[in-house]
């Protein structure tokens, strides 16, 4: 937890303190007029901020995780990721640059990105795009029960145009400094569940008959046939090998993208659930995640002690093994299930001996508006979110193994979903204080079957929303040694940021300055380093005196005044 900001994680009644130098700022449920309307005039200044970064500015390489919770470049400097969600989940399942068409990524949403100061976009892929196949769900030749066989329904032409418009969209970020998180998405499984992210032809539902409940979407996650179908993937016992065809889609994927360095790595499958998880029987259902992950070959111990019981009909090796033994070089960030979520139930996922490995996970609260994402009590979701990430920060440390010791690093790859300031205030406030790297739900609505209209940081009229001006944050994207803490005020603008430093050549701390906060400029003090980037600069660029034994920085608002 941070020096300068420490976030209350208990006890919250209506308001979150934080510490903010030598004051407190108050967030309340009823926020002002004025305070919403300061929040619209900072977000249409990040908007005007439309500016490229100099080549020096921030993060740029393969970035790796060698064992405790900070993601590290290089040179071993630590990289803390800010970003957000684009995810297109209607044919043609990805974004690119396509003028005029709905799933259009253009340029400019890659600038505004930047200019918010996010360094990370996890990207939607889906399995359906890769691998559409032919013919619609409960198939008799991918459906029968029986071993794990070939469904022919792979094209490497098919899979490849696919590939090519998103690694546009992965190119396009790259001009921008902005890193790409690969994530194979999927809500619901299928579309006859109100949903996407699984081909039709990986429906199995028989005997039971597919059918979609009415009502908001999520209701599905208790539908009898969601139920058998994704049973049927997560068992492995139909003669599609619906498991075996996943892990070689991402091998395809890893393999096409194994070279680029603005992949940071590949997120393997989105909030995994099965119907074992909605009637508390978790250790069923992270046992079978945990297999998916690792392979028959390779079960590894539960959270619980327990070790992973394997169905027989698995692939022997997971889809770790499958993206690895295509890609050695990028990072994989593994979910637990998607019942985590709001602090309620722990991650049953147990340490798996395989490097590069990134503990993802989301957290979201249970007391908001299904519709809206509003939070019905804004102290609840406060609560429910900072244990979430309290106890993600203590299961981490046990997830640890010979590669890596400590555990693997983190991150908060869903969080938000909502326009409410004061919870995402909290939530970016307590983020700040565990030093936890994060992905904001998300950057457009993008007319999501399985979300809301109030979830997108870029209205439907294109303007950005007053979060924006909560979400686009002073932080440290590059330290060159270890953060004792750093902490950004949104409403004043005060940034500080405390390190032990490593001393090499190489060694360079980057901030991202986030101007809009500043529409007088700001004034920055280093101790224990030297400031070599120019006045005004969008990134703070700190070199470390050889001597130092902590470096401090801090950015306020205004000028610095001229020493007398």
């Amino acid at each position: 937890m941070g020096v300068h900001g420490r976030l209350v994680r208990a006890g919250l009644v209506g308001i979150v303190c934080v510490t903010v130098l030598n004051g407190c700022g108050l967030v309340s449920s009823n926020a002002s007029v004025t305070a919403v309307d300061t929040q619209y005039t900072a977000a249409r200044a990040i908007d005007r901020n439309f500016v490229n970064l100099p080549a020096t500015a921030g993060v740029s390489g393969l970035i790796r995780a060698p064992g405790g919770p900070y993601l590290r470049d290089s040179n071993g400097a630590v990289v803390i990721l800010h970003g957000v969600n684009a995810v297109y989940k209607h044919p043609p399942f990805e974004l690119f640059p396509a003028p005029g068409k709905p799933w259009n990524f253009s340029a400019n949403d890659a600038r505004r990105i930047a200019a918010l100061g996010f360094n990370v976009v996890r990207l939607g892929i889906l399995w359906q795009g890769i691998e559409p196949g032919s013919g619609g769900p409960n198939q008799p030749s991918v459906c029968t029960p029986g071993p794990p066989g070939h469904p022919h329904m792979f094209n490497l032409a098919v899979a490849n145009a696919y590939l090519a418009h998103v690694a546009q969209t992965v190119n396009l970020l790259a001009k921008y400094h902005i890193y790409t998180l690969l994530d194979m998405h999927q809500d619901v499984y299928n579309q006859v569940f109100g949903g996407e992210g699984a081909p039709a032809w990986a429906v199995c539902t028989n005997p039971v008959p597919i059918f979609k409940l009415p009502g908001r979407w999520s209701r599905n996650y208790a539908n009898p046939g969601l139920d058998v179908a994704v049973q049927h993937f997560w068992s492995n016992n139909v003669v599609g090998n619906l498991q075996g065809e996943y892990d070689h889609v991402w091998s395809v994927v890893a393999s096409y993208f194994r070279d680029n360095p603005w992949v940071v790595g590949y997120d393997p499958y989105n909030e995994p659930f099965s119907r074992e998880v909605t009637v508390d029987d978790t250790i069923v259902f992270d046992s079978q995640l945990e297999c998916f992950y690792t392979g028959r070959a390779h079960p590894g111990e539960l959270e619980t002690g327990e070790r992973a019981t394997c169905p027989s009909t698995d692939p022997a090796y997971g889809v770790i093994p499958s993206i690895q033994s295509a890609d050695p070089n990028h990072l994989l960030f593994i979910e637990p299930d998607i019942y985590t979520t709001s602090g309620k139930r722990p991650n049953l996922l147990g340490p798996m001996n395989f490097p590069s490995l990134v503990f993802n996970f989301h957290v979201y609260c249970s007391h908001r508006n299904p519709h809206t994402g509003a939070p019905t009590s804004l102290t609840e979701c406060v609560n429910q979110q900072i244990v979430a990430m309290g106890r993600r920060e203590q299961e981490r440390v046990r997830l640890s193994t010979p590669d890596q010791p400590g555990g693997p690093a983190w991150f908060m790859s869903e969080f938000g979903a909502t326009r409410s300031v004061p919870l995402l205030t909290a939530i970016t406030a307590n983020a700040d204080a565990l030093g936890l790297g994060w992905s904001y739900w998300a950057w457009k609505y993008y007319n999501d079957p399985t979300g809301s209209s109030q979830e997108g940081l870029v209205s439907h009229s294109g303007k950005l929303e007053p979060s924006a001006a909560v979400l686009s944050r002073t932080y440290p994207q590059l330290v060159a040694g270890i953060p004792v803490g750093y902490y950004f005020d949104p409403k004043s603008g005060a940034f500080s940021l405390t390190f032990s430093p490593f001393h090499s050549t190489h060694a360079i701390t980057s901030i991202f300055i986030s101007s809009s906060h500043y529409p007088n400029g700001y004034c920055a003090k280093v101790t224990g380093g030297r400031i070599v980037s120019t006045p005004g600069a969008s990134h703070l660029l700190v070199t470390t005196e050889r001597s130092a034994t902590s470096v401090s920085v801090s950015v306020v608002a205004g000028r610095c005044k001229k020493a007398s």
